[in-house]
């Protein structure tokens, strides 16, 4: 059967590469542990944060701006998408000559402080490629994500993945003596070649699909650089709370008692098996969210609310019918999953323990499109902030006497009362209401029950229930049983005849009758 739906199309191609990549991404984590160390989990998980504060800086969270401004502009009769593509790669290549000379010059203080160390001084002096090779590829990303070029960017990630992890294999085969001036070296130079041969990828692309436009360009230079300054502005202070809690964590746990090392391995567990095993099931989410926004802008653009207030509610209570199960899943095998990737009895208990909250977690996801899309990038910004804030101050108070498990907690703190916030403003705004027993409770409860099919598994084949194969075995009856029950309640008809594809109208009478 084709699918015909475009959105549907699109979202199951983004989900298909984020599963490889994801998979792949937990691989290559476990390489890097086995081969280097889990504190050079803990360098790249630092890297990374600290490439997030510089990448915002030097593309000013190009990928949202360009993504929402074209499809706005698509949204409009006789604009001129292209446009707003050029006035994006000529802001972004302004911030990132002024980024670059700034890491360039600034890489021994840096290193010292961000890092705790002086390994990275020679690395970050090479991070100025990746910054602007970056900054242009955010550019065009978001230019395909708003064109619905899905297939695009989804090969662009496959392939820097692909290059990041041969550089990271081939220069570790290479290295005789593995020292933390080398992991660094060897991690930068990896994201240096992904970002390149990304940009490469996008610009063949683009000559070969573009299309020019006949219409004139709806906004200028100045105007597109002040609709982008507060976006950017958000990300900055996002990225900034975000490092400033990855940077905090190492160093409460050394307070509470842990060695250097211990502590950056500690915090190298957390990164790349407890987070990943959390976050994995949501790719399908991660791979929508992209689709949202487009979506969202040009609907906004061409101000048609009741389609808005429709989508909005699909994507609500499918996303909280998904997320319970994922968390309930995670809560019934978190412990053998931990043991699995080589995180040992803390990762699982971590991934048991928090598993929870991965509903809140997940609605992030969506919320956030939500609101990206509708243009409240003031509500956001401010959201994030008390997010950070709780969870720094958890961080700060918690770590330093109970240890790892103040992490749990300011996950916990920071999570609920984000999320719970963006669900009451979207809920405001779209008028998407929601029956919360119907959505939230309902799914808790069939999870709950649906979960003896797979225990009948287990009980009938006594087979060992720390088998990757009989884990999923087990997890594909029991989704079996809860999703085909959704289905026969008719509660997980997110697409239908209303016209997502096109994003047309839907009238009043045609969309009660659907909810």
């Amino acid at each position: 059967m084709i699918i015909k739906s475009k959105i549907v199309r699109d979202t199951a191609l983004l989900t298909a590469m984020q599963l490889f990549l994801d998979s792949a991404a937990l691989l290559l984590n476990v390489f890097i542990t086995k081969q280097l160390g889990a504190s050079a989990i803990g360098i790249l998980s630092l890297t990374g944060s600290f490439l997030g504060i510089a990448g915002i800086l030097s593309n000013g969270n190009a990928f949202l701006c360009i993504s929402r401004l074209v499809s706005e502009e698509f949204g409009k009769t006789g604009g001129d998408p292209e446009g707003i593509l050029g006035y994006g790669i000529r802001l972004c290549l302004l911030l990132s000559a002024a980024t670059s000379a700034a890491v360039f010059f600034l890489a021994e203080p840096i290193s010292l402080r961000f890092f705790s160390g002086t390994g990275m001084i020679a690395a970050l002096r090479f991070m100025p490629v990746a910054l602007v090779t970056g900054s242009v590829s955010a550019c065009f990303k978001g230019y395909f994500n708003a064109c619905r070029r899905a297939a695009v960017t989804a090969a662009c990630d496959i392939t820097g993945f692909a290059v990041k992890s041969a550089v990271i294999v081939i220069m570790t085969g290479l290295s005789n003596n593995v020292t933390e001036e080398t992991v660094c070296g060897i991690l930068v130079g990896s994201i240096i070649a992904c970002n390149s041969s990304s940009l490469l990828l996008l610009v063949i692309a683009y000559l070969m699909l573009r299309q020019r436009q006949n219409g004139r360009c709806s906004l200028s230079f100045r105007e597109y650089t002040g609709y982008c300054l507060p976006i950017m502005g958000g990300s900055i202070l996002t990225a900034v709370l975000s490092s400033t809690n990855d940077a905090l964590i190492p160093v409460c746990l050394r307070q509470y008692g842990d060695s250097a090392g211990e502590a950056l391995s500690k915090f190298g567990i957390f990164e790349a098996i407890v987070l990943p095993t959390l976050f994995f099931p949501s790719v399908i989410l991660c791979s929508m969210s992209g689709i949202i926004i487009s979506e969202t802008a040009r609907a906004r653009a061409a101000k048609k609310q009741i389609r808005i207030r429709y989508f909005t509610k699909r994507i609500k209570a499918w996303t909280l019918m998904f997320s319970v199960f994922s968390a309930a899943f995670l809560m019934r095998f978190g412990g053998a999953i931990g043991e699995i990737l080589g995180g040992g009895e803390l990762a699982g208990r971590m991934i048991t323990i928090i598993a929870p909250v991965v509903p809140f977690i997940y609605m992030e996801i969506v919320l956030e499109a939500l609101i990206k899309g509708l243009g409240l990038q003031s509500f956001s910004s401010g959201n994030y902030f008390m997010e950070y804030v709780i969870r720094i101050a958890a961080v700060l108070i918690l770590i330093p006497r109970i240890g790892f498990y103040g992490i749990v907690v300011s996950y916990y703190a920071s999570n609920i009362f984000g999320n719970c916030s963006r669900f009451i403003k979207v809920t405001r705004v779209t008028g998407a209401r929601m029956v919360l027993c119907g959505t939230l409770v309902f799914p808790v409860i069939l999870a709950y029950i649906t979960m003896f099919a797979g225990e009948m598994f287990f009980m009938l084949t006594d087979a060992s229930e720390s088998s990757p194969f009989n884990m999923l075995f087990y997890g594909l009856i029991w989704g079996g049983a809860y999703f085909s029950t959704f289905s026969a309640l008719g509660k997980v008809k997110l697409f239908d005849k209303c016209g997502v594809d096109n994003f047309g109208d839907c009238s009043q009478q045609n969309v009660s009758g659907i909810l």
